[in-house]
């Protein structure tokens, strides 16, 4: 008798669950990454751009805005392998940028999103900029991705740029693990085409749970557009290719749309790292973030981030604890019950974080580490510690170019250690190392146990816990 009420009560008792719960009891969601390339903090609307982002606005006005969110590295090959393996690149021996010379990439034992989505019935593809392994066992195709169409490196590894850069090969263009055309010298196309093949695949899965992975090779130089978007920008080339960019999201969020998907899909926008400031006029800002690209200051690290899951998560909220894109991966597994890589990561579940502005991420820490294994600087909370180390900053006295051609970096030390409070000062500017012994301390500590296990290179430690990348045999 109660067995059966049970049952007979079931239907009602899903159905009254909270909207907010972070597990679901009915259809898997279907998840939309879209990354983009050197795009600045500053370069979205609703993080004070000047150029206009109506779409990208709307996108986060529907969902969350997280205003301290962080990648774990400010270059291209590290990050993505950060965002798609929940597990910082030095730990998996990913530094950098790879090109045509890197003889190793993302090991195949390491799980990506699409590897932890496929075996629960995800169709998974990746359109655009790959950047970990252009050998054919380390494309997309054999790291859990159905279908890959796209450039194996960043869009400036080739021949034609305005620095003279005849050492790289023709840009290669793939479908799956398959060369089917060269870039000699037009990339005006790229970001309608990634576009298109996007919207191509959702429509292909509309009745089917997917995993959409749109990495723009844009605002990336050299730059870009379509002839549509061209001049449309009061901000020169750069913000038309912002401006394309936006148009994109909204073409994904109208398909969307029109297929009823908007409630049963996840879409998170990010940056993979700062803007390159050295390209001046052919680069975004990080305002009022310290430097950018290649450097660990937060305008390097620090990236526009906007999740959007409809009437699941808080429309609206802005979200201004840390969070890293490690955490991408375990939140996204709790959200459809998958399990977890085999090997070790280090994000964690922060779906917490989407439902309430007073919720934390359960880290105790974040590491940044640059080069070969530096841990530079880290973030606990409120603050960020930097470590003695060297970065790149632009030569003074410069005027800014708008032909493509970058400025000069000159190197910089850092000598001492200092301590930052982020909401007082999102610019690193009042250094409070004198200040505040107690976090001080509790921060040395917790760096202490990272270097102990994934090394640090400025101190000559190795690390207990590092693995290998892929290798060519």
């Amino acid at each position: 008798m109660i067995r059966n009420l049970l049952l007979i009560m079931m239907p009602f008792l899903l159905f009254n669950c909270s909207k907010k719960e972070t597990t679901l009891n009915s259809k898997s969601p279907n998840i939309i990454i879209i990354f983009t390339d050197d795009q600045g903090y500053n370069d979205v609307g609703v993080f004070g751009s000047e150029i206009e982002t109506p779409n990208l606005d709307l996108l986060a006005a529907g969902g969350v805005q997280f205003t301290n969110f962080y990648v774990a590295q400010a270059v291209c090959s590290a990050s993505r392998a950060a965002l798609l393996t929940g597990t910082y690149p030095n730990r998996l021996g990913i530094h950098g940028a790879l090109d045509h010379t890197s003889s190793h990439g993302l090991h195949l034992e390491e799980e990506t999103i699409a590897e932890i989505l496929k075996p629960m019935g995800y169709a998974t593809a990746i359109f655009g900029k790959w950047h970990l392994g252009h050998h054919p066992d380390f494309l997309p195709v054999h790291q859990g991705f159905d279908e890959f169409f796209g450039i194996p490196y960043s869009n400036d590894m080739w021949p034609n740029h305005p620095e003279n850069k005849d050492y790289y090969p023709p840009l290669t263009l793939y479908s799956g693990d398959k060369i089917i055309d060269t870039v000699w010298s037009d990339q005006s196309m790229f970001t309608t085409l990634f576009t298109d093949k996007s919207i191509d695949f959702i429509k292909r899965n509309k009745n089917n749970p997917f995993f959409l992975y749109l990495a723009h090779p844009m605002p990336h130089v050299p730059l870009f557009v379509s002839d549509k978007f061209k001049g449309k920008s009061k901000k020169g080339l750069y913000g038309d290719v912002i401006m394309e960019i936006d148009w994109s999201v909204g073409q994904i969020m109208e398909t969307l749309k029109k297929l009823d998907l908007e409630e049963n899909t996840i879409v998170i926008f990010l940056s993979d790292n700062g803007p390159w400031i050295s390209y001046s006029e052919h680069a975004g800002s990080a305002y009022p973030l310290r430097e950018g690209k290649g450097t660990s200051w937060d305008g390097g690290v620090k990236i526009p981030a906007i999740f959007h899951w409809k009437n699941h998560w808080e429309a609206g909220l802005v979200q201004s604890h840390p969070a890293m894109s490690i955490d991408i991966l375990p939140t996204l597994a709790k959200i459809v019950g998958g399990n977890l890589p085999k090997l070790p990561i280090d994000g964690k579940d922060i779906g917490g974080m989407f439902l309430d502005s007073h919720n934390q991420s359960p880290q105790d820490a974040y590491f940044i580490y640059y080069n070969r294994n530096e841990l530079q600087a880290m973030v606990m909370g409120d603050w960020k510690l930097i470590f003695p180390h060297q970065y790149r900053s632009l030569k003074s006295g410069q005027e800014p170019r708008n032909d493509g051609i970058p400025l000069q970096y000159r190197m910089m030390e850092i000598e001492h250690m200092e301590l930052y409070h982020i909401p007082s000062d999102p610019s690193e500017k009042l250094n409070l190392i004198h200040e505040k012994p107690e976090i001080l301390e509790k921060m040395i500590d917790l760096a202490i146990i990272a270097r102990e296990d994934m090394g640090n290179a400025l101190v000559g430690i190795e690390g207990r816990n590092i693995r290998k990348p892929g290798k060519v045999l």
